[in-house]
């Protein structure tokens, strides 16, 4: 497992891209507000149609952003958002927060299960550790989502069927099929995998 150091330099990572680029995609490390709300729209499949009120856990919430975005969708839900960013955690709380029904914490272990989990981009960065323990740390992280989503989970993660001239040694690519096979059989029989939306990476949802 990733120990806390390691853990530490992801958050400086992150916490450095967001001092040069601010509260923005790239202040997230992503390439651009497009791509960035397309993550979010294939993550949110996993809220039913029908649900006019939800509860939400985002595990990697940054700056907020995905906040905004469900407000400008006029959904109605509750929101617990986590990161490891102090930085990020403080402008999402400035800008989101003052309502009893928004929290935001560096602490995972205050984080209540919720009708739905989502995490997008926490898997990705791996810096200096190896591909093995990292895999078993993306492995208890996403059994914490099962966990924290009631009805349902999502994450994304950057796919191993990249063009291997794009590939960075610094950032982690999941087999696909290995995390569907281990999400159809650990949690759910209702998951899909959605590889079909022209961005490097996949998405993962799971329906109890």
């Amino acid at each position: 497992m990733p120990d806390s150091s390691m853990l530490e330099d992801v958050e400086r990572y992150y916490s450095g891209k967001f001092a040069e680029h601010g509260a923005t995609a790239a202040g997230a490390d992503w390439n651009s507000a497009e791509s960035q709300e397309l993550r979010f729209s294939q993550l949110l499949r996993v809220v039913e149609p029908r649900d006019d009120e939800f509860s939400l856990v985002d595990y990697g919430c940054g700056y907020g952003a995905l906040v905004a975005f469900l407000d400008a969708k006029r959904l109605r839900y509750s929101y617990q958002g986590f990161d490891l960013s102090t930085p990020m955690l403080e402008h999402a709380r400035q800008e989101y927060g003052g309502r009893p029904d928004r929290q935001f914490t560096s602490d995972a272990t205050t984080l209540r299960p919720a009708d739905f989990a989502i995490a997008s981009g926490v898997f990705n960065v791996r810096l200096s550790v190896d591909d093995d323990r990292w895999l078993a740390y993306v492995i208890e992280k996403i059994d914490r989502l099962n966990e924290l989503g009631t009805r349902g989970f999502g994450f994304n993660m950057l796919t191993s069927y990249s063009d291997p001239e794009r590939m960075r040694h610094d950032l982690y690519y999941g087999d696909p099929c290995l995390f569907f096979d281990r999400c159809k059989r650990e949690y759910a029989r209702n998951v899909a995998l959605l590889h079909d939306y022209d961005l490097y990476e996949f998405t993962i949802l799971v329906r109890k």
